[in-house]
């Protein structure tokens, strides 16, 4: 059952590609781009991170809250100018991200405690029955994400040499 956990991520994770890997490509991204997609990404990692690496109680639980309400809010500032540079099948595809992101950092939050060891609800011992393996997801999730970064800060603001267009 543990494996439906993985899904939320699997489908972001597609979601994200398929923007990076088509859109982004395609009309490049401006300065604004290059700067807060990263720090998006960052929002993401943090949150991930704590999961990993602060333990499991209640006052925790409560600061891990408002981590992933702030990350949810923020990967969503840009699309007030998206609206001008992006066309509509990848304004989309960030709806579907905007839809996943609150799931996915839900489901870690839900991860956690049983990855800890923390006594949980018996429904969510059942569901997440394999606290090994989840705790090597999340291990590989939060690698993936730093590498995912460092892409994009490389990438877009080393490598790149191209101008943006708008769609």
């Amino acid at each position: 059952m543990w494996l439906i956990a993985v899904l939320p991520f699997a489908l972001q994770a597609i979601v994200i590609g398929l923007d990076e890997g088509v859109f982004h490509i395609k009309r490049g991204l401006p300065f604004w781009e290059r700067i807060g997609h990263p720090l998006d990404t960052l929002s993401v990692l943090i949150c991930m991170l704590y999961v990993l690496l602060v333990p499991y109680s209640p006052t925790a639980l409560k600061l891990y809250i408002g981590l992933a309400i702030f990350s949810t809010l923020f990967v969503t500032k840009d699309e007030f100018v998206h609206k001008e540079h992006c066309p509509g099948s990848e304004q989309w595809l960030h709806a579907l991200l905007f839809i996943l992101h609150p799931i996915t950092l839900t489901v870690a939050g839900l991860i956690w405690p049983v990855v800890q060891g923390a006594p949980v609800a018996p429904w969510l011992a059942g569901w997440l029955d394999n606290p090994e393996q989840l705790t090597l997801f999340l291990r590989m999730q939060a690698l993936a994400m730093s590498c995912f970064l460092i892409y994009q800060i490389v990438f877009w603001n080393f490598v790149w040499k191209g101008t943006a267009k708008k769609l």
